[in-house]
Parts: structure tokens; C-alpha cells; sequence
């Protein structure tokens, strides 16, 4: 019965998506449906915790909106998201960045940038 469910689980996973770590500044297009009408819609922050695994992934993306701090937790698998685009990588000590929404202004999304190693 357990690798029944992995394997359900495994069709369900998208892989055209990139790796992403609490962080991260991203830019996801999400799919909006107003009425009748499909359109997509940027949203931009910084990944602040993971939950999860496998086809029941979620990460939690904060920003800041006119002085108003703004958090999505969107799930990873689903379909309305179109793309997820890795703007910076952010070097953190720890997985879940609560603290971020005590701070303001600049310093709410001050994460250090991950240097890149390629060889």
C-alpha cells in the first residue's frame, strides 16, 4: 500500500520547476481566474519556510507592499503556478525565517546572497 501511494505521488510531482531554499528571493507567475478571464500575476519575495514533501510541498513567500508585509503559502505542484524564476540565492542559518516579519523596510529583506561556486 505505501509504494502504491509513492508512486501516485511521484506522477503528480512537477520537475519543470527549480530547486528552491528558504531565502531565496524568487519571482513565481501565479494564474489568476477573474470570472471568465486567465491572466498571470508576478509575485516577488523572499522564501521564508518549507513544509512538507513530496506532491504536498509548500513554501511560504513574503513581501513587502506598500510598507505592508504580504505572505503567500503556495504550493509546489500545483498548476496554477506557470514559472518560478530564482532572482537571488540567500546564504541563512537556519530554515524557517520567522524573524524577517518583525523588520521593516529595507532591512525585511536583507538575507545575504549565496556566492556560487562553478568549477
Amino acid at each position: 500500500m505505501d509504494q502504491l501511494i509513492q508512486l501516485v505521488e511521484t506522477a503528480q510531482q512537477r520537475n519543470d520547476l527549480p530547486e528552491i531554499h528558504p531565502g531565496d528571493t524568487v519571482r513565481m507567475q501565479l494564474k489568476v481566474i477573474e470570472g471568465e478571464k486567465e491572466r498571470l500575476q508576478a509575485f516577488e519575495g523572499v522564501v521564508i519556510s518549507e513544509r512538507g514533501a513530496g506532491a504536498s510541498k509548500t513554501v511560504t513567500v513574503r513581501k513587502i507592499s506598500s510598507g505592508i508585509g504580504v505572505e503567500r503559502i503556495i504550493p509546489l505542484n500545483s498548476p496554477n503556478i506557470e514559472s518560478i524564476k530564482v532572482l537571488k540565492n540567500g546564504k541563512t542559518r537556519r530554515a524557517k525565517l520567522f524573524y524577517l516579519r518583525k523588520r521593516t523596510g529595507k532591512a525585511a529583506l536583507k538575507v545575504k546572497e549565496r556566492k556560487m561556486v562553478t568549477s
